[in-house]
């Protein structure tokens, strides 16, 4: 076996009594690894931590004293030749195997030195891309190191040996320089937005998803190109801008703009007084509805009808630059014949003219023709009300043939003891007995007064509530006495909640109508000849109204212009007549209200309290006894109505689609609870009929799930 010299041989000699470096000698020939490292820590005065995968033997010799830099150099380079790394760590170096070395911690640093160190360090670029230079900078890093981009950030994260590192920050030096150059191309006869958008297609991406090789960008302002690249790509695009812009000078084009989100019906006339042609009036929106007022905002009682559309007449060309009409001076000089119309096949706008008028209108036409945002329109409308009535009263009545008529009659109270004492006297007068030759009695009624008071009485009697008595009676032979006494005590309690909702565009109106048309009586008459009489009937809407045009302002606030109504039938004027009285709440305003707040737009607090007393004077001012001459009724009403409006913007596809999955799982749920052992009809109506998913409802907390593969958990039905 060969004989192990020491481990280290360290001459430390003084080269002059004044020199105070020491020198290092290293003689060393299968050594233990461990030790090599423990003999470098105290050389150095440093912290080594060993990892426990190192082990091995290693031999070096030095032929010349070193310096203690010179030393800790070859203690790196004896480490890396034998598949080991130092990894600066803080107060030291971490002794490992090179393998994985890349993906374990180490510090990071500005720039590192000595070459043999394992080191990190972030590089950020300034002109060049971080994802293309990876694939300039791979080779020249080791088997062991890394390199990564952040895409963010534009820079580059490198772990390796710090030769290497210094070697990339010097190629990065050289190739990270701004060599792209800039130019600006004014277009004359052609839009900057259009064929910038065409120019970019063309650039398409560079390579792995880097920037292009030319970044095109419109400016509307002075309808210019600013084109940023390479010089030879920015130059050979400029020269196809040019080309277009002057294939464009070349007499009257025409262009057909098809719209995406505009109303070319309501654009068309825009156009027109831009360049002072004969404007067309739109009609109103197709299969809109309207009043007769022409405004959401009308007249309640209004008719309703829906607008047709009536064909657009030809506009007449203009053939030279000055305008005509009241836009006279204010639109767009065509220096030549300019015509626009619309295709009413299509949502179309056709503009005949040259390139600087196509140019001007293209730009119109696409800042007009933009997705518009939605707004839903919530409105909540609370009615509470209390009310409370008593009465109680006596009535009399006294009278027959020849005897005095004396009577009690209360307009409060029910039924009314005249129309039931009619009656009486009515089957009174109208019995007549008779005997027959046998000897027996036969009794006839007659009616003297007319079958129209018995029909009276009997309605008084079903229309009288609460408890009332009485008792009927003969005085001789040709009289009676009557007497009714009621009583009565109503509480009633209501709570009424509506929450109409509607959604529209942005500055678009809007009508909800939830209720019913009832025929109200506008006029009556008569012939000459008294008779074939005719009556003329409008139509009414009842129910729940809300009509809104909602507009969005810059500051995310919606302007709402509101009118909300709530009417229901409340019976006819009188027991005589066909006319109906009609109860109506309504709110007509103007607000600001900002996104997804609730505010309250008006109410209502009213409380209203009746006493009467009908008596008979003197009678009633007997003590005790006096009580049977008066009539008492009391009643209050108390009514608290208050009605909320909340807007929320719906401003992407996203947002629409969540709102209808909470309102569809809302309605889901309802169903679903009323039956738990059966799939929603909603569900089903919309997979079998409609052949569409139902849309996916966000779980909310209380919500039962059902997914249609078995029968969901039985559960308490809810009562609609």
């Amino acid at each position: 076996m060969k004989k192990l010299l020491p481990l280290a041989a360290l001459v430390m000699t003084a080269v002059a009594p004044n020199v105070a470096i020491a020198q290092y000698s290293l003689n060393m020939r299968d050594a233990d690894v461990r030790a090599f490292v423990a003999d470098a820590a105290r050389v150095m005065h440093m912290t080594m931590i060993v990892d426990g995968r190192v082990n091995g033997k290693i031999s070096v010799v030095t032929e010349r004293p070193l310096s203690r830099s010179e030393y800790f150099e070859v203690f790196l380079s004896t480490l890396r030749a034998n598949g080991l790394v130092a990894i600066p760590i803080q107060g030291g170096y971490r002794i490992q195997p090179i393998n994985g070395a890349a993906s374990e911690p180490t510090r990071i640093t500005q720039r590192a030195r000595g070459g043999n160190q394992f080191v990190t360090e972030i590089f950020r670029l300034k002109a060049i891309d971080a994802a293309g230079a990876i694939e300039t900078l791979r080779p020249l890093v080791s088997s062991q190191g890394s390199v990564t981009a952040n895409r963010d950030a534009n820079s580059l994260v490198v772990v390796d040996f710090a030769d290497n590192v210094a070697r990339i920050r010097q190629l990065l030096e050289r190739i990270d320089r701004d060599n792209a150059t800039s130019q600006i191309v004014y277009l004359k006869n052609v839009g900057a937005r259009e064929v910038a958008e065409s120019l970019t297609n063309l650039a398409g991406k560079g390579a792995n998803g880097s920037a292009p090789p030319v970044t095109v960008t419109a400016i509307d302002s002075s309808n210019a190109l600013a084109l940023r690249g390479d010089t030879t790509a920015v130059a050979r695009f400029v020269a196809m801008a040019q080309g277009l812009d002057q294939h464009a000078a070349d007499g009257t084009q025409i262009r057909v703009y098809w719209l995406e989100h505009a109303d070319a019906e309501q654009l068309l006339p825009v156009l027109q007084q831009l360049l002072g042609q004969p404007v067309t009036q739109p009609s109103e929106a197709p299969g809109f509805i309207t009043s007769s007022s022409g405004s959401a905002f009308g007249k309640s009682g209004s008719s309703s009808t829906a607008a047709t559309s009536s064909p657009t007449p030809s506009p007449t060309p203009t053939s030279s630059g000055t305008s005509s009409g009241s836009g006279a001076g204010a639109g767009i000089a065509t220096h030549g014949p300019a015509v626009v119309t619309r295709y009413q096949g299509a949502n179309a706008i056709i503009v005949a003219a040259n390139s600087d008028v196509q140019r001007k209108l293209g730009e119109v036409i696409r800042q007009l023709d933009t997705r518009r945002e939605q707004v839903l329109v919530e409105a909540i409308i609370v009615e509470i009300s209390d009310n409370a009535a008593r009465k109680l009263g006596v009535q009399f009545l006294l009278g027959g043939k020849n005897t005095p008529f004396l009577a009690t009659n209360y307009s409060n109270a029910d039924p009314n003891i005249l129309t039931l004492g009619g009656a009486a006297a009515n089957y009174l007068l109208g019995r007549q007995t008779s005997t027959s030759s046998d000897g027996s009695t036969t009794t006839t009624y007659d009616n003297p007064l007319g079958s129209g008071i018995t029909d009276a009485a009997a309605q008084s009697i079903l229309n009288a509530t609460g408890g009332f008595g009485g008792a009927v009676t003969e005085i001789g032979k040709n009289a009676v006495f009557g007497a009714i006494l009621n009583a009565v005590k109503s509480d009633t309690e209501s709570n009424v909640l509506s929450t109409p909702s509607i959604m529209t565009l942005d500055n678009q109106q809007a009508q909800l109508l939830v209720g019913q048309e009832i025929p109200v009586t506008t006029g009556e008459a008569l012939s000459s000849n008294f008779d074939n009489a005719f009556r003329t009937v409008q139509r009414e809407n009842v129910g729940i109204q809300l009509d809104v045009k909602p507009q969005i302002n810059s500051s995310g606030s919606i302007k709402l212009y509101i009118r909300q109504e709530v009417s229901s039938i409340s019976g006819p004027v009188s027991s005589n007549s066909s006319d109906l009285i009609v109860n109506k709440r309504e709110f007509k305003t103007v607000l600001t209200v900002d996104d997804g707040d609730i505010l309250a737009i008006g109410g209502l607090l009213d409380q209203n309290e009746r006493r009467t007393l009908e008596r008979i004077p003197l009678l009633s001012d007997i003590p005790l006894l006096g009580e049977l001459f008066k009539s008492r009724s009391r009643s209050k009403v108390k009514t608290n109505l208050m009605v909320f409006i909340r807007p929320t913007i719906i401003r992407s596809a996203e947002d629409a689609r969540k709102l209808t999955a909470r309102r569809y799982g809302y309605i889901r749920g309802r169903q679903l609870a009323r039956n738990p052992n059966e799939e929603p009809s909603i569900d089903a109506l919309v997979r079998d009929y409609m052949g569409a998913a139902p849309p996916a409802a966000t779980p909310q907390p209380g919500d039962v799930t059902y997914d249609g593969s078995a029968p969901p958990p039985a559960g308490p039905e809810t009562d609609q």
